[in-house]
């Protein structure tokens, strides 16, 4: 480590910041934008603190590098089918509770406003490194765009009798609690943060809305693809069972600290093999628990009046559910499945059979895999967010749907797509994965510039929703003769 210098200057080029803990030094991109990567906001989760609640970085003298991404939290990689469309970096090392800091001015009087980005990934994948979260474009336009890592799977959520729950959690609420005390530094206003997350990460903002400790950490926040909820807790204490039964170790964090991480990690992708977001089974994700989310969190939002004062912006994509069945072959097969597909999806989505006739008439044509996706996504997504919003009365909630359809033949607007397009950038690996040619850059122009004012002045731009009429539209599907949407779309299925 190199001396210090005056923090908050340029030494060589490179941008300086004294943070609680030391002084770090970023680079500065081409286009001026200061950018820190691998801040600790956490000791790593090493050894005893495996399974612990997070501790506090250790202080450092001298300057700390802060160019690369800190290490990411330990994962099992996607199965080759998703790995071809989600980039999904790993970062060899300890030190994974890590922030990073992209900012148009690092100087503490700045007081610009600030955005948290959470990931998804399912609670068990996924990292800030992921390409397609760069915020270069959030700090252009005049945000302090904070990122986190965060652990995950059996480490994150796996319940046991001698461990707190929910760490994964306690880990973002950390990391926000750095945020309040540290990004005045890098020219952020702590008063004026926005959390905004897709997925697994819009699931855990719901939970941070609800938790007694992260009250006072944002202002904001944004909800992508994502509802409030909590697992059942015998649903992930099987997980952990189960886990324990091929290891041949007991249920207990004490255990499972002291078996090998690669062997708990093959483990943990044995269990949730045959696992999915729409098909259900054994999964780790957060629980009702009196130290962190007392209790069901939508509830709590919807009926309680928890975090009343905070704006909301939630939405979705026309057809998440092609993500999850488009690349294994799932259309293919319910359509093979006929009826008795729509009537599982009717059966677990709790809708009756006159749902399912709105849903043809809306859907023209449509075959058993695009009812069924529907249905199951109504009950993942639309109904409790439309649920969330309509109950809210003291602050605004705003409705979108993304509806352009990728060029990848079978996604359709599915699950993720959006992403690319609120963070402006569509030339990002995940994003072009995803997204296929002729993704239009005049759509990633509006979403982007949705999120940056919704960020600045609590209004995205459109009104909020007072429990009638659709979503806010961004983009929409390429018309086709009546009666051949659903045929056509479910045949053009990736292999």
């Amino acid at each position: 480590m190199s001396a210090v210098g005056d923090a908050g200057a340029a030494v060589g080029g490179r941008p300086r910041v004294r943070t609680a803990a030391g002084v770090v030094e970023g680079r500065t991109a081409a286009d001026g934008t200061a950018v820190f990567r691998g801040i600790p906001y956490a000791a790593p989760p090493v050894g005893a603190l495996r399974f612990a609640a997070p501790r506090p970085p250790a202080a450092w003298d001298g300057v700390r590098d802060a160019t690369a991404f800190g290490p990411t939290a330990p994962k099992v990689p996607y199965p080759d089918t998703y790995a071809a469309l989600l980039p999904d970096p790993e970062i060899p090392g300890d030190d994974c509770l890590s922030v990073n800091v992209w900012t148009p001015d690092p100087a503490p009087g700045a007081r610009l406003p600030v955005m948290v980005w959470i990931h998804g990934g399912a609670h068990t994948r996924g990292s800030s490194a992921v390409p397609v979260y760069d915020g270069s474009a959030f700090a252009r336009d005049g945000i302090v765009l904070v990122s986190c890592n965060f652990r995950l799977g059996v480490l994150g959520y796996g319940l046991f009798p001698d461990a707190p729950a929910n760490r994964g959690l306690l880990d973002q609420i950390a990391a926000l609690e750095w945020v309040r005390d540290n990004i005045g530094a890098f020219g952020g206003d702590p008063a004026r943060v926005t959390v905004f997350g897709e997925s697994a990460g819009a699931i855990s903002i719901g939970a941070l809305l609800a938790a007694p400790r992260a009250a006072g950490l944002f202002a904001r926040a944004v909800l992508q693809s994502g509802a409030p909820e909590v697992l059942p807790r015998d649903k992930v204490r099987t997980v952990v069972r189960r886990m324990a039964s091929l290891l041949k170790v007991d249920a207990t964090a004490g255990a499972f600290a002291a078996t090998a991480l690669p062997t708990l990690l093959a483990a943990q992708a044995a269990v949730l093999r045959r696992s999915g977001p729409l098909l259900g089974g054994p999964a780790f994700g957060l629980v009702a628990d009196p130290a962190t989310v007392p209790g069901d969190p939508l509830d709590a939002l919807a009926d309680s009046g928890v975090s009343g004062d905070v704006p909301l912006l939630l939405g979705w994509t026309s057809d998440e559910y092609r993500l999850w069945l488009a690349p294994t072959g799932g259309m293919r097969l319910l359509d093979r499945l006929g009826p008795l597909a729509v009537a599982l999806a009717r059966a677990r989505a709790g809708k009756d059979r006159s749902d399912v006739r709105a849903l043809r008439a809306a859907l023209p044509g449509a075959g058993p895999a695009e009812l069924a996706g529907q249905l199951l996504t109504d009950r993942l997504l639309r109904d409790p967010l439309r649920r969330l919003a309509g109950a809210r009365r003291a602050a605004p909630s705003y409705l979108y749907e993304f509806g352009w359809p990728s060029g990848v033949p079978g996604l359709g607007a599915c699950h993720a797509l959006e992403i690319g397009f609120v963070f402006d950038m569509l030339a990002a690996p995940e994003a072009s994965w995803l997204a296929g040619p002729g993704a239009p850059q005049a759509l990633a122009d509006e979403m982007h510039a949705a999120w940056v004012r919704f960020a600045v002045t609590g209004d995205p731009g459109w009104a909020a929703w007072d429990g009638n009429g659709p979503p806010k539209a961004f983009g929409g599907p390429e018309r086709e003769p009546e009666g051949t949407r659903a045929s056509t779309l479910t045949r053009r299925v990736l292999p």
